[in-house]
């Protein structure tokens, strides 16, 4: 099942004031802060990248693939009763995440 845009417009307005960006990808949707892929909304469900701070701000969040065959993420569904803590793992996430490569320009022909 492919997430709705209306699930990711309302976990943006939840979590603001945090500038997140969303961007679509195969019907599900990959959510950046300052440039670096921080969670995944698949399903309708935010899944945030399990890195040792986000893991140290929500332990009971439960860890499973978001997709058939995916690495593991956290699923935070029921940690959204308490915003400050998931924009804060948030925010851990965008720490530990190396910033994203540069593209190379093409040559032209």
């Amino acid at each position: 099942m492919a997430t709705r845009a209306e699930t990711v417009d309302h976990l943006r307005d939840l979590l603001a004031p945090l500038p997140l960006t969303a961007r679509k990808m195969f019907g599900e949707y990959a959510l950046y802060l300052d440039g670096v892929v921080v969670a995944l909304v698949c399903d309708d469900t935010l899944w945030i990248k399990p890195l040792p701070g986000a893991r140290a701000l929500l332990p009971d969040c439960d860890l499973a693939p978001p997709f058939p065959g995916g690495s593991l993420y956290m699923n935070v569904a029921e940690a959204l009763d308490d915003p400050d803590t998931v924009r804060a793992a948030l925010r851990s996430v965008a720490r530990e995440r190396p910033p994203p490569k540069p593209r190379k320009k093409k040559k032209a022909e």
